[in-house]
């Protein structure tokens, strides 16, 4: 296992948990089962009473064909009260995903809550990432470099995609603690499943039961879809109903 040890960019108080819980691969490899990954995982988190579903028209795909589930590592980014003059001055970057980066373990994603119209991440980012096993990352602010990104296998799910660097206007001030997504709150460990559609943030402690609701739609959708390509008339054809207990 890689070391926990942190590299110094922030100060211990703003590491949360360096040892997040686990997720069961056949977990994943049911999520990633689904014919349609967030549509009937967001329809579950609904029958389940649970938010936590957001459009891909919000946090857009730099790569749309790509699919992915994996656990979140969670990292905090807020503007610098520096301004741009002074903190180039300066000459130190307050950016510090290194620091979640460093944590990572293969088949985590990298969920950052950035700021509008600023990079909080880009291809040097990207390619750590990539070494260190992320599968992805999902950015509620912008980022830069896509086409690096896109092309190197690292899908991120963004805000916007901005030029302006991040490196003299942004400051991590949290590694692996809660943040919030969209208006999702997204705690470290939880589940994060992304396709073309959107991306969905599952409680960790939620994930089992999610994907056995999701499932359960996916074999009523296919009886359903068999009923229609079988010419049942559309009278018999009634919405489906919350599969509650």
């Amino acid at each position: 296992m890689r070391s926990k040890t942190a590299l110094g960019k922030l100060s211990p108080d703003r590491f949360g948990m360096l040892d997040l819980p686990k997720l069961d691969m056949a977990l994943i490899e049911g999520f990633l089962a689904l014919p349609d990954l967030t549509g009937m995982t967001s329809d579950a988190m609904d029958d389940l009473g649970l938010a936590g579903a957001v459009p891909a028209s919000v946090l857009t795909p730099t790569d749309p064909p790509r699919r992915i589930v994996g656990r979140a590592l969670t990292v905090e980014n807020r503007r610098l009260t520096n301004s741009v003059a002074e903190a180039v001055r300066e000459g130190r970057s307050r950016l510090g995903e290194i620091e979640a980066h460093n944590l990572a373990e293969p088949g985590d994603v990298l969920v950052i809550q950035g700021l509008q119209g600023i990079s909080s991440m880009g291809g040097i980012s990207a390619s750590i990432g990539l070494r260190q096993g992320e599968i992805g990352a999902i950015v509620d602010g912008a980022v830069r470099d896509t086409h690096y990104s896109r092309g190197i296998g690292y899908p991120i799910w963004s805000r916007g995609v901005s030029p302006i660097t991040g490196k003299w206007r942004i400051e991590t001030v949290s590694i692996n603690m809660r943040i919030s997504i969209c208006g999702v709150t997204v705690y470290p460990g939880d589940l994060v499943a992304a396709d073309e559609t959107g991306v969905c943030f599952v409680p960790h402690e939620a994930a089992g039961m999610v994907l056995a609701r999701a499932q359960a739609i996916a074999t009523d959708e296919r009886a359903r879809l068999a009923e229609i390509n079988g010419g049942a008339p559309i009278a018999e054809l009634a919405p489906r109903k919350p599969l509650v207990s």
